[in-house]
């Protein structure tokens, strides 16, 4: 089986402060004199039930650790670590997901606290050998009127370049707000050219993703897993070549699924569906990208042919440049054309000889 940390791959679901590393964490609260649960340093996985209690213990958790980003210095090293981390995963692109008004306060508002990230965002990809774009976030728990201001801000610095704005989401409890009030903030960012990245389909099911489409008309739905519990949703979403940002790690942590066998990637991808997996939170829920696809691996059967062809999904669903895309695919294809290490193994152990070098 092939090094998965080598398969070229763009990972397009990754929150701010949930790309966090449990040591950068625990640097910030010292530094602060913030004291933190237990269940954020512990490297046990949260695992949750899929009930509202269990999103408010999530949510606070999340509060805690992004109670600890406090400066911009905190706002940069989050992202040079998240595209270090990712770099390091085989990943050639990295769309990160922020909501600036978590940040304002501490660096004068949601204006600068998007040109840190977009810059930082510069740096990062200088430096790690990744291109990393930027998704503005709005929330379900705050009013639409928010959600437009952002989605505003969004277009202002949308772009297709390296550390540009590319796309506009909408996160938290699916269970939260109106979603067609959230539509007029989805048009602006649509006329602005980015891509609609509202999240969907995971603690709701099959009904929230037919109204997240209908109302928010998204290139991308983050999660979206549901949709296999309808046969002619998931059909519509296959025709309409909307993507789905699965994330197998959260979706057990949350409860929606107790195994990773019962997440229905297989059924998504037998019915056509462009997949893009992801990490989402990987300081709670404790897998990164690479476990993803090691969770296709091992449960669910993906060979490394297929496996390869769920990288190259998730980088044609991703804002990359026409050439990103086109060099991150060869690569793809000269993955899987390498020899795979268990043939050598094969080979040795029959008492061949293989040739290094």
């Amino acid at each position: 089986m092939r090094d998965l940390a080598l398969l070229p791959k763009a990972h397009l679901h990754l929150h701010f402060t949930g790309s966090m590393r449990v040591p950068t964490l625990v640097d910030m609260a010292a530094a602060y004199g913030v004291r933190l649960p237990e269940a954020l340093i512990d490297n046990d996985p949260l695992r949750l039930p899929p009930t509202e209690r269990g999103w408010f213990r999530f949510q606070r958790l999340y509060d805690a650790a992004r109670a600890c980003v406090r400066s911009e210095a905190d706002m940069r090293r989050l992202v040079h670590e998240a595209a270090a981390d990712d770099a390091a995963e085989g990943s050639g692109r990295l769309e990160i997901q922020v909501d600036p008004t978590s940040y304002a306060p501490f660096v004068g508002g949601i204006t600068p606290a998007v040109e840190i990230v977009i810059d930082a965002a510069r740096a990062a990809s200088a430096e790690h050998g990744i291109e990393v774009g930027v998704i503005i976030a709005a929330s379900r728990m705050k009013h639409p009127l928010d959600a437009r201001t952002l989605a505003r801000l969004a277009a202002r610095y949308a772009g297709d370049g390296v550390g540009e704005v590319v796309g506009f989401g909408l996160s938290n409890d699916e269970r939260r707000g109106d979603t067609s009030q959230f539509g007029p903030a989805f048009d602006i960012a649509r006329r602005a050219g980015l891509a609609a990245v509202p999240h969907g389909g995971e603690l709701l099911g099959p009904d929230h993703i037919s109204e997240v489409m209908r109302e928010l008309v998204p290139d991308r739905i983050g999660h979206g897993v549901r949709a296999a519990e309808d046969e002619r949703l998931l059909r519509e979403i296959v025709d309409r070549g909307v993507a789905l940002e699965v994330n197998p790690g959260s979706n057990i942590g949350l409860g929606v699924y107790g195994e990773a066998s019962e997440v229905p990637l297989r059924t998504l991808v037998d019915a056509g569906a462009e997949i893009a997996l992801g990490a989402d939170d990987p300081l709670l829920f404790g897998t990164r990208l690479v476990d993803q696809y090691e969770i296709a691996r091992t449960a669910h059967g993906f060979t490394d042919a297929e496996l390869s062809r769920l990288a190259a999904s998730s980088i044609r669903a991703s804002r990359a440049s026409s050439s990103t895309k086109a060099r991150l695919l060869a690569d793809v294809d000269a993955w899987l054309a390498a020899p795979d290490p268990a043939d050598a193994f094969g080979a040795l152990s029959a008492g061949g000889t293989v040739t290094i070098g």
